[in-house]
């Protein structure tokens, strides 16, 4: 049998989702602490327009790149928000776990 091209960045955004969504089930969502962050100290930025990102994320034993979209970040450190089974979530995640994506989807609501 053949693969469907048609409808293959579909199957795999939904294989992405469930993937995403069983992990989130397994273990929760790990987020940078406060120590790390340091927040009082760095200066932080707010985006009034989110910018879409992808970026890795851990859920204990599991890691993931998702799509997401970068809501405030500091020196070190980016806070990510992403959707996942109608469910809203945010994380901190370094800096560096993070890149630009350029795939265009539908913003979260605010």
């Amino acid at each position: 049998m053949g693969t469907n091209r048609r409808y293959e960045a579909d199957y795999d955004r939904l294989g992405e989702e469930r993937t995403l969504a069983g992990y989130l089930a397994k273990g929760g969502l790990q987020t940078l602490k406060e120590r790390e962050l340091d927040l009082e100290k760095e200066p932080v930025t707010t985006d009034p327009d989110p910018k879409p990102v992808r970026a890795w994320v851990r859920f204990y034993d599991y890691r993931m790149n998702i799509p997401a979209y970068a809501r405030r970040w500091a020196s070190r450190a980016v806070e990510i928000v992403f959707t996942a089974r109608g469910k809203e979530y945010s994380t901190w995640v370094w800096t560096n776990a993070v890149s630009e994506d350029k795939v265009p989807r539908p913003r979260p609501d605010r």
